[in-house]
């Protein structure tokens, strides 16, 4: 598992049926101190995640395992949306 932030949207009319319906996320690797590192990336988002927002991302055969990602052409899901991360006995996040 990542620790990413929402960073945009992607928004594809043409693409193969099994993406139909799925909701196109633009990610960015954060630190545990939510740092953006890396490039963007494209993720599907299960779980109802916004811009901003600080969440978790299955990439792989592991993105393939949500109910809503089960047998679709996935490389990375949205698969949580962190509330708070505790490093070393330091809080480092809180959703604001």
């Amino acid at each position: 598992m990542l620790i990413a932030r929402v960073v945009g949207s992607a928004v594809s009319t043409v693409k193969d049926e099994k993406l139909v319906g799925l909701k196109l996320l633009v990610v960015r690797e954060a630190t545990h101190r939510n740092e953006l590192v890396g490039r963007p990336f494209v993720a599907v988002d299960a779980v109802g995640a916004g811009v901003g927002e600080l969440v978790l991302i299955a990439q792989g055969s592991s993105a393939r395992q949500t109910e809503l990602t089960k047998d679709r052409p996935v490389d990375a899901v949205i698969m949580g949306i962190i509330d708070e991360l505790e490093v070393e006995g330091e809080l480092t996040f809180v959703k604001s």
